[in-house]
């Protein structure tokens, strides 16, 4: 069990604001902040390159910490500055021919499609998203019907989009890329730290993560998974000198491990952050962090069910701590304003983030309500309390 008057007192800001934007940037623990602030002072106190080597022992922890995380091996972790990159590090490695065929979700992340529209006007990629169940998630016998016919590149899915609550079936998506042998790419953006996660029981070959979300960690940070075994079977689509090694004239070896999609120059700070707040997931345990998170969601979305006017927009028969809904009376957008108003943070996730799923479903924006495990059943009441009082106004 999660001790939640420690978490709360170890984060400073649960005193001043109430935070259900932990899918946007959650709360990070005080020794977050302080690891970072230390490094930053000890840079300007004997030089940025000297601070990295005084924290290397530390530096190098980091990929420890977070290969425990997936249950990976540490030379299957790239460190990144952040999500995006890590994805297209991984997505832009592959060689994509005209008449490839890559599979993805409905409810695809936009900043993934567009680089697969991208794609298919430049390379002559064709682009199939499998539809989704009655349930809102990925049709799994539609994916094995799709991998039944040649030309399958890769398989490309967002774990846990960025509304509606759902999780994706990974590990049976895992399952039949397997089967057929084709690669999967899996973005955990939103999943990681709050789902317990195991590259091995999700069978994909590629992932990728963001500090800053349900990790608590800094801003900037983020890392790639790259299954050992497929690690020769794509090249990252940009080197430099910490990727590979340049040998002769005309000829260059890459890193044996997944350093190889690494760039020089890093925000260590920030990368020390990124270690401190994934050794404090892992102290309080994935499977209690999930469970937590998942009974805090389901009782946002119980309570938001019983305001007259409020409809709750999650779909899934499995769903994380993303709330989504939408109001009769106020547009998404004021309610968010409203709300900060009063110190109580949200988002607004609009249809474009997830074009094919809000269109089929026909969405407006939506209030994005994240919770997370050092938020408080009191906190659900007050929040429901507030937008019960933007409505009633």
């Amino acid at each position: 069990m999660i001790d939640l008057a420690k978490v709360r007192q170890e984060t400073a800001a649960c005193e001043s604001v109430l935070h259900f934007n932990n899918a946007g940037a959650a709360l990070m623990p005080d020794r977050v902040v302080a690891r970072q602030v230390d490094h930053i002072r000890r840079e300007a106190e004997i030089g940025g390159y000297e601070a990295a080597r005084e924290a290397g022992a530390e530096i190098e922890a980091v990929y420890s910490s977070i290969a425990r995380l997936l249950n990976a091996a540490p030379d299957e972790i790239a460190l990144m500055e952040n999500a995006t990159l890590a994805w297209n590090a991984a997505f832009f490695a592959f060689d994509f021919q005209p008449g490839d065929r890559l599979l993805t979700g409905e409810a695809e992340y936009a900043s993934n499609y567009l680089n697969y529209l991208k794609l298919a006007r430049s390379r002559g990629l064709v682009v199939e998203a499998i539809p989704s169940t009655e349930e809102g998630e990925l049709s799994i016998p539609a994916l094995e019907e799709a991998c039944a016919k040649p030309g399958v590149k890769l398989i490309t899915v967002t774990h846990v989009p960025t509304n509606g609550g759902l999780v994706n079936p990974a590990e049976e998506i895992g399952r039949v890329a397997r089967a057929h042998g084709i690669p999967f790419l899996l973005d955990a953006c939103q999943s990681a730290g709050q789902i317990d996660l195991d590259v091995e029981n999700l069978g994909c070959d590629l992932l990728s993560v963001t500090g800053r979300k349900y990790l608590r960690g800094p801003r900037g940070s983020g890392f790639l998974y790259v299954r050992r075994d497929f690690l020769d079977q794509v090249e990252p689509p940009v080197l430099d000198l910490r990727a590979a090694k340049w040998v002769e004239p005309g000829r260059y070896e890459l890193r044996p491990n997944a350093k190889r999609y690494e760039n020089w120059e890093f925000n260590y700070a920030a990368v020390l952050g990124l270690g401190v707040a994934v050794d404090y997931a892992l102290d309080l345990g994935l499977p209690a962090i999930e469970a937590r998170v998942a009974e805090l969601a389901a009782g946002l979305r119980a309570r938001l069910a019983e305001v007259p006017g409020v409809t709750v927009q999650d779909i899934g028969r499995r769903r994380c701590g993303i709330c989504s809904f939408t109001t009769e009376k106020l547009p998404a957008v004021e309610i968010q304003q409203r709300l900060e108003d009063q110190r109580i943070n949200t988002s607004v996730s609009d249809p474009n983030s997830t074009l094919l799923d809000a269109t089929k479903r026909g969405l407006p924006d939506v209030v994005r309500a994240s919770v997370h495990y050092y938020n408080s059943e009191e906190e659900l009441d007050r929040f429901t309390a507030a937008v019960r009082a933007l409505l009633d106004a």
